[in-house]
């Protein structure tokens, strides 16, 4: 699969740039321009309910292969307001696309190269699948192995892009749990351990936003971690620094809005690699010579 290691353009909602959350969008599209970032505006995404690029957005795989899945969530089934027309979107973007049948959140796919991290809510929300079929279907169709790991109980979502992330070299960075949830950070444990190096924040404290910082946006070896008005910010800036010293981390401030409305930096962002960034660097030259 596609890392975020191999990322090179991000797109974001146009209902980023809504009033409510413009100081956080400034300040992140002022950081991209700053280091060369390619980005662009997702079309058809004008309403401010529209936010979550990464959650309706497919899933790519490869160069080619973008994979959507159904975005019908069972938090959303009395809010269709929140569901874009992802097709038009695709249309205008020129991106193909592979549908499937399977309930399935980009925010719940943590790609790790060969395996993808996912939680096991992809058995609640899929149950006229058999398990088995189910996890044979989702691995033939990202090419790579799914790792479940235990939904946290108290996030409504139910996605893993809030728990681990993938640190390159099959390692893994778990957010917190040691702190507030032992009963969780075992069961975690076990389910990561077989299949990689396990590395954990650990900030000796918690508040409600802690799994906001694990929540960051990463394209090629740039991180750009949200930042909130809370004790743990800095803290948390710091563990991901150290724990992703190959790579360039950035505060991005100003995201208390955004993650009081249910999601972060990764989830307010869709990320992809694309070699359309030469063909345009090229349609530029010859346009100027």
């Amino acid at each position: 699969m596609i890392t975020n290691f191999n990322a090179n353009k991000v797109y974001l909602s146009k209902g980023m740039i809504s009033e409510r959350y413009l100081d956080a969008t400034k300040r992140l599209l002022s950081a991209l321009h700053r280091n060369k970032i390619e980005w662009g505006i997702l079309p058809n995404t004008s309403s401010p309910y529209h936010i979550w690029a990464r959650d309706y957005m497919p899933v790519q795989v490869s160069k080619d292969k973008f994979v959507r899945f159904n975005y019908d969530p069972d938090y959303l089934r009395d809010f269709p307001k929140y569901k874009p027309d992802t097709s038009s979107i695709l249309k205008e973007l020129g991106i193909k696309i592979i549908d499937t049948n399977i309930v399935l959140d980009g925010g719940n796919v943590i790609s790790c190269g060969d395996k993808v991290i996912m939680t096991d809510k992809i058995f609640r929300e899929n149950p006229h699948y058999d398990r088995t079929m189910l996890i044979d279907t989702l691995g033939q169709l990202l090419e790579a192995r799914p790792i479940l790991i235990p939904e946290d109980e108290y996030d409504e979502y139910g996605h893993s892009d809030g728990m681990v992330r993938y640190i390159g070299e099959n390692r893994v960075l778990l957010n917190n749990y040691c702190d507030f949830d032992k009963t969780l950070h075992k069961k975690l444990l076990a389910a990561l351990r077989p299949h990689f190096d396990i590395t954990e924040l650990h900030y000796d404290a918690y508040t409600n936003w802690s799994w906001a910082y694990i929540n960051f946006l990463q394209i090629g070896q740039h991180i750009f971690v949200p930042m909130l008005e809370d004790k743990l910010a800095e803290t948390a800036f710091r563990q991901i620094t150290e724990v992703y010293s190959q790579c360039e981390c950035h505060q991005i401030w100003d995201y208390d809005n955004i993650v009081r409305e249910g999601g972060a930096l990764n989830c307010s962002t869709w990320n992809i690699l694309t070699e359309m960034l030469e063909k345009e660097k090229k349609e530029k030259l010859q346009n100027i010579i």
